[in-house]
């Protein structure tokens, strides 16, 4: 049998099956006086023959069921056919579907099915089946009692007291603050996905809460500040509940027995860091749920295998796929979820490729139902959950310096006024750094506490007024006329809020002491002209494409560029440390010896001269689309989830007195 092959492997087995019945049951009957006749088939079924007024002679089937009583044929007795009116005899050989009932059937014992003896095999056959649908009926109906008491009972384990105690509670600092940024509509940035949130959030809108309580502090009162806080923690608590009996039914649907099921969920009940997890405003609860529920779903599709691509067959899988796209869309770690079905899946399509009696289309729709089902409702779920979620905060908010200009260009309360595109000379400019975030060049009226003791000079994410800085040409600070800044010019940045000059020396920074970085200050005093440590070179490495010119000339957002110190030959350069409380924990910057991009690049985002002319061309940000949005907050989800390696200022580790290790394994090493 051929994968090959244009008809299904089914049609093949009955075409070869017809086959083979055509050729074993030739029949021949001679009409001589004897009437004998010959066979080399099985006995051919009754036949009904009858005879019109014109003679002509008709045969017909009866209904396989019928039988008759002693003197009479029943459905297996043979029986000859004579033509009459011409001396051909005429035969039928039995069905294919009926000879293989008849060779393969086990009969069914009368003990097992208590039925009359008179019944005949399809009787008995159906009377089987109504025993075990009934059967089936009762037994669900058990399951259904079951599981309602598991439901009963965890309700009362996870719900008793659930009001205290009457604070705030470990993360629910976070998740609680969340759900006040959601009804205040302000942007936030948070490592993990939003669905969870968000139905914190519904919850916390719809039982009354107007968002004005910040959960800041842990041991914070719920009381006074009426928080409707127990409504909120319900709503967790049921998601715990449901795993419950999720985990009843996944065991029973799996094929195990009544008392393991109950066994199992009564382990999910009794669970001490789950009951506690599930009485608090936290997304573990959520998640949990929504993990035990796919899994109950990819079961029941695994039942349905002998029935492909039947309506419960795409059901199951298509839930499945929703399952895992709203587990991710509470936690990454439901990705394990993804890789878990995964694994079973890629199984699976391996054993129905091996099956040869399949044919390659039907593998194909095995594949195409899976990828659809299991790959793209998933990503599109986890997608729609980001849409709502940049929906439901239209407003600029505290997770504004997280994402990049053009990100925060997209929100409420934080749009950009449009600038000019040229630099001159003696325009005053923002410089913004290319990497870590997007901070702006700052210094303030503090100095460092070693090294030069100068006045400070970091990367600010907010604006201020501190981040102007006013470009000059290296041997005058005098402008008399209009005058681009090109690529390869020497310059000297003046702070104008202090009066000093960004100036790097050979001295060591104060919290990178490393010997390819220098320290990097704002330095100068009334009377003094500067020295050759305030010379910086511009070096364009990079520039809008639609903008020929931002190669060669610096203008507004269009050009990326270095700040090459000339004396040290080294870059202005910025990281993710930060300073201490002297530095009122704002970002390091040096200059550095070999630095590579693009913590070395950065570009003008904001420019102001009075001598430019009133036509100027003016630039902005380019708003973006919602795969933009979509795909730089995930990266910075992972970047800042990256970045989470101290432990929580609260938590707590047990001793190691495991009952085991205190009795067995010194019993264990005096052994050997």
């Amino acid at each position: 049998m051929s994968r090959h092959s244009s008809l299904p492997y089914y049609q093949q087995e009955q075409q070869q099956s017809s086959t083979t019945t055509t050729t074993t049951s030739s029949y021949s009957y001679n009409n001589n006086n004897n009437n004998n006749y010959t066979s080399s088939s099985p006995i051919p079924p009754p036949i009904i023959t009858t005879t019109s007024s014109n003679g002509i002679v008709t045969t017909s089937f009866p209904p396989p069921n019928v039988v008759k009583n002693n003197n009479t044929m029943r459905d297996h007795t043979p029986l000859p056919i004579y033509d009459q009116t011409t001396s051909h005899s005429q035969s039928t050989a039995r069905s294919h579907t009926d000879m293989f009932r008849q060779r393969h059937f086990k009969k069914p014992m009368d003990e097992d099915y208590d039925v009359d003896l008179s019944l005949d095999y399809d009787s008995k056959i159906y009377k089987a089946r109504h025993d075990r649908v009934l059967q089936e009926k009762v037994a669900r109906k058990k399951d259904w009692r079951i599981s309602l008491v598991l439901t009963l009972w965890a309700c009362y384990v996870r719900l008793w007291k659930i009001s205290q105690p009457s604070s705030v509670v470990f993360d629910e600092v976070h998740f609680g603050g969340f759900a006040s940024k959601y009804i205040k509509t302000r942007f936030f940035m948070d490592v993990h996905p939003p669905l969870a949130k968000m139905l914190i959030a519904l919850v916390a809108k719809l039982s009354g809460f107007d968002g004005s309580f910040d959960f800041k502090d842990i041991g914070k009162d719920y009381i006074e500040p009426g928080v409707p806080y127990i409504p909120i923690r319900v709503f967790c608590a049921l998601n715990g509940i449901l795993t419950v009996p999720i985990a009843y039914w996944t065991l029973r649907s799996a094929g195990h027995s009544v008392a393991a099921s109950v066994v199992a969920a009564l382990m999910v009940c009794y669970e001490n860091g789950l009951i506690t997890n599930n009485r608090h405003i936290l997304l573990d609860p959520i998640l949990l749920s929504f993990t035990a529920a796919t899994t109950l779903m990819w079961i029941n599709f695994h039942n349905q295998q002998h029935r492909p691509f039947q309506f419960w067959w795409y059901f199951w899988l298509a839930l499945t796929g929703l399952g895992l796209g709203l587990t991710v869309s509470c936690k990454w770690v439901g990705l394990f979820t993804i890789a878990t079905v995964g694994v079973s899946t890629i199984k699976n399509l391996w054993e129905i490729w091996g099956d040869t009696r399949i044919p390659l289309p039907v593998f194909v729709r095995h594949f195409g139902a899976r990828a659809i089902c299991l790959i793209l409702i998933p990503i599109i779920t986890y997608m729609f959950m980001f849409s709502i979620h940049f929906h439901s905060l239209p407003n600029s908010g505290e997770g504004n310096g997280f994402m990049s200009p053009e990100f925060q260009q997209s929100l409420a309360g934080h749009k950009l006024a449009d600038t000019p595109i040229d630099i001159a000379y003696g325009s005053k400019v923002y410089i913004r750094h290319m990497a870590t975030r997007g901070g702006y060049l700052h210094s303030h009226p503090h100095n460092y506490p070693s090294g030069s003791k100068q006045q400070q000079v970091t990367l600010y994410p907010h604006r201020d007024n501190n981040n102007w800085f006013t470009i000059h040409k290296k041997d005058t600070e005098q402008v008399t006329g209009i005058e681009y800044v090109k690529h390869g010019d020497v310059v000297r940045i003046v702070h104008p809020e202090s009066n000093k000059r960004l100036h790097s020396h050979d001295h060591r920074p104060p919290v990178t002491d490393l010997e390819y970085h220098n320290e990097v200050s704002a330095y100068g005093f009334p009377g003094f002209e500067g020295d050759a440590n305030d010379y910086w070179r511009v070096e364009i490495v990079d520039h809008d494409k639609r903008d020929p010119e931002s190669k060669d000339r610096l203008r507004t957002l269009h050009s990326k560029f270095r700040l090459v110190h000339v004396l040290r030959n080294c870059a202005l350069f910025s990281h993710s440390v930060k300073l201490p409380d002297w530095g009122w924990g704002q970002q390091e910057v040096t200059c550095i010896s070999n630095g590579k991009l693009p913590k070395t690049m950065w570009y003008i985002e904001s420019t102001e001269n009075e001598l430019l002319p009133s036509d100027t061309e003016k630039v902005n940000y380019r708003k973006p689309g919602f795969l933009s949005r979509f795909f730089e907050l995930n990266k910075v989800m992972w970047d800042v989830n990256k970045g989470l390696t101290a432990s929580h200022p609260y938590d707590s580790r047990p001793e190691v007195k495991w009952f085991l290790l205190i009795f067995l394994l010194p019993a264990y090493m005096d052994y050997f």
